[in-house]
Formats: structure tokens, C-alpha cells, sequence
């Protein structure tokens, strides 16, 4: 059974259940308290929130407050003395601006990041536990050396630890091994599997889930791993990319990459699903999916759980026009622009009752191993 079916009166919490939402979060949070107080309410309509006092809402008052000259401070505006609490941060959330000498600032991740330790300082350790969930983990993507550079994802999760954080919920991790910097911490990695099939299979009621119609494909080696499990669940067959790159220059700080080499069967005719953790400029996946329709593949669709789109939407829009591209599918967990929402290509995979599920669960401090692996709900979904 899942820990959210339970009554309120069967389990005992590990502490009063309490959110903060940082800047940038209010709307999947709403969405989450929602989900936790339906899940919590009696019979007469009390929401249970781990003490004798009946809950209103399970966001706490909090906020970070900034000065003119772009410094801050984090406040608390209630108790926390022994509650449970989870923090959501986006630290891709650029859309949150802030004011510095006149001029409106948009927040960066290292702004972001900072609020969250003030946020943290500011309970000075009188929260019973501390739990952050950051969907896109900071620094995620400089998770290994390759000369003489920063380590910065792993300094930034043993900093949070240090200041008495005992769990990370992130999702589709770029590079999990980054687990190893924090070894005696809990730092999951969560994956939004199921409700990325769910919502192609209610969006694309006519898609044919079969090794004879459709194919998963991996636009580069380090996603094979992700690619592996959806080819698995739905039993369809696999092929990769191999990316090129020119190792003698760095452009936007990264080698630039000459080419793509594709690795499988025969395309011909099929649909195929292109999954990839985040969709940062583009131009890797929209040169994947003319690669895949010179082919001959008939439709594209892309399954990316952070659309970042650092480059704009137009080049998104142009290959849609040209038959490139059929839809695109991305997570609310983090910052989406407004105009993205109203492009006819685009899917919003919204992961606010997973989330909630998740801080339900481990509220209640129980095994979070069912909602790690969803393959059972994966399997019933596509039987139907």
C-alpha cells in the first residue's frame, strides 16, 4: 500500500510536516500542499499535520529578504522547533528577479543556492530534520574533472550536509556518482519515468508501443543508462548516438561536437522516443532528430525531464513547422518560460503528486523503494 492511502491514524510522523517553498516554487508547492491535505484529512475534514493542532496548509512562512545593494537575509516567520521540513528549490528559476542599485537582476543558481543556506541558517538547527528537494541539482552537470577546475556539485552538497541537511531529493541526476561526495547522506535520485509514459499515452492515444512501431533512442552514450530502463519497461528495442567532438576547442564551455553517429536497427517507417535528462540550447537534439528522419523515422518525440532552453523556443518551432520534431515533453519541476506552455509541440509532465508522495512517505519514515522504481504501475499503464 502506499504510504499516502494510509489514514491519518494508522502511522505516526517523524515530526510535524512543514514546507518551504523558496522563490520560484509557489506553484508546484501549492500543488503538493494540495495533494498532502486531501491525503491527511479525517472524516470530518481535519488535515493532520504530526501535532495536536489541526493544519490550515503545510507551507511555512518563509522568505529571503534583499537589501538594495543585492545582499539578503533569510527569515522565518513561525516556529520550527522539531518539525519535518522539506525545502523545493529551483535554482534554475530565472524568472525570479530581484532589485540592486535600481536595476532588475534575474536570480542566477548561485543566487538561488545562497538563499537556500541563508534559509537554512536562519532555522539555526532547531528543525527536527531537514530534508532539500532540488528536482535540477546544482552544479549537477560539473560533476567530474577533466583538467584543473571546480568541483563545484560536490563542495555544494557537502556544504549543505554540514549545515545539518540530512536528505537530497534530486531527479535524473546528470552523472549519479556525484552520490559519493556526501557517502553517509541520503542523497536520492528519483526519476520521472512513469509520468512521462502516462502522459505520451494520454497525449498520443494512437501511438502503436510495440518493437515493430516504435524505438528508444539515446542521443549519446552517458544517457544509455535512462534509455536501458524505458526500453525495458515498455519492451521495445534501443539505438544510440555517439557524439563527435572536437577535443582541441572549448565553445560555451564545453568541446564542441563535430557529429553524430547513430548505433541500431533499421528505422524505417517507426516512431521513436528520444530521452535525455535536459534540453539546454537544442542543438544536440534537433540535430539527433534530422539524423533520425534521414532515416526515414516517422515521428520524433522527446522526452527531456528539465527544458531548459537556454537558446530560446525558435529553433523548437522551425523544426516543428518542418516535420522534425513532433512533441516535446518536459517536467514542471522546474522554471518554464510562459510562451512555452502555448506552443502546439510541447508537453507539461506535471510531477507535483509524485512529489508530494515522496515527502508523504518519508514524513511517515518509511521505504521510499516503490516510488524508486515504478516498473509494476509501468506495466499496468501500458496493458491498458
Amino acid at each position: 500500500m502506499n504510504i499516502s492511502e494510509h489514514t491519518f491514524t494508522e502511522l505516526q510522523p517523524f515530526g510535524k510536516l512543514s514546507i518551504i517553498a523558496m522563490k520560484g516554487c509557489e506553484e508546484i508547492a501549492s500543488k503538493i500542499d494540495y495533494y498532502l491535505k486531501e491525503w491527511r484529512k479525517d472524516s470530518n475534514g481535519v488535515i493532520y499535520s504530526g501535532d495536536s493542532a489541526p493544519a490550515q496548509t503545510f507551507i511555512l512562512d518563509a522568505e529571503c529578504v534583499r537589501f538594495g545593494s543585492g545582499e539578503a537575509k533569510g527569515v522565518i516567520n513561525e516556529t520550527v522547533r522539531g518539525h519535518d521540513i522539506y525545502i523545493l528549490c529551483d535554482v534554475f528559476n530565472y524568472g525570479v528577479t530581484y532589485k540592486m542599485y535600481g536595476m532588475e537582476v534575474p536570480m542566477s543558481p548561485d543566487d538561488h543556492y545562497q538563499d537556500l543556506k541563508r534559509l537554512i541558517a536562519a532555522m539555526n538547527g532547531k528543525a527536527k530534520r531537514l530534508t532539500v528537494i532540488m528536482p535540477m541539482l546544482y552544479e549537477g552537470r560539473q560533476h567530474k574533472r577533466a583538467t584543473r577546475e571546480s568541483l563545484d556539485c560536490a563542495l555544494a552538497l557537502q556544504e549543505l550536509t554540514s549545515m545539518g541537511v540530512e536528505n537530497i531529493i534530486s531527479f535524473d541526476i546528470h552523472d549519479p556518482r556525484v552520490q559519493n561526495a556526501i557517502p553517509l547522506h541520503g542523497l536520492e535520485d528519483f526519476h520521472p519515468h512513469y509520468q512521462m509514459i502516462k502522459s505520451f499515452v494520454r497525449t498520443v492515444p494512437d501511438a502503436k508501443i510495440d518493437r515493430d512501431h516504435m524505438m528508444i533512442i539515446s542521443p549519446d552514450e552517458g544517457g544509455m543508462s535512462r534509455c536501458i530502463y524505458y526500453s525495458s519497461v515498455m519492451e521495445l528495442d534501443l539505438g544510440m548516438f555517439y557524439k563527435r567532438r572536437d577535443y582541441s576547442a572549448v565553445v560555451n564551455g564545453k568541446n564542441p561536437v563535430i557529429s553524430h553517429e547513430f548505433l541500431g536497427s533499421n528505422l524505417n517507417g517507426k516512431d521513436v522516443i528520444v530521452v535525455d535528462d535536459m534540453i539546454a540550447s537544442g542543438d544536440s537534439m534537433i540535430e539527433v532528430a534530422h539524423k533520425l528522419k534521414e532515416r526515414d523515422v516517422r515521428n520524433v518525440y522527446v522526452f527531456a525531464s528539465f527544458g531548459l532552453f537556454t537558446e530560446g523556443l525558435e529553433k523548437f518551432d522551425k523544426a516543428y513547422e518542418d516535420g522534425i520534431i513532433t512533441r516535446v515533453f518536459t517536467t514542471n519541476m522546474i522554471y518554464r518560460k510562459p510562451e512555452l506552455k502555448e506552443r502546439p509541440w510541447y508537453t507539461e509532465v506535471d510531477m507535483s503528486k509524485y512529489i508530494a508522495s515522496i515527502i508523504d512517505t518519508l514524513n511517515y519514515d518509511s521505504s521510499l523503494s516503490e516510488l524508486l522504481d515504478p516498473v509494476q504501475k509501468i506495466k499496468k499503464l501500458l496493458k491498458k
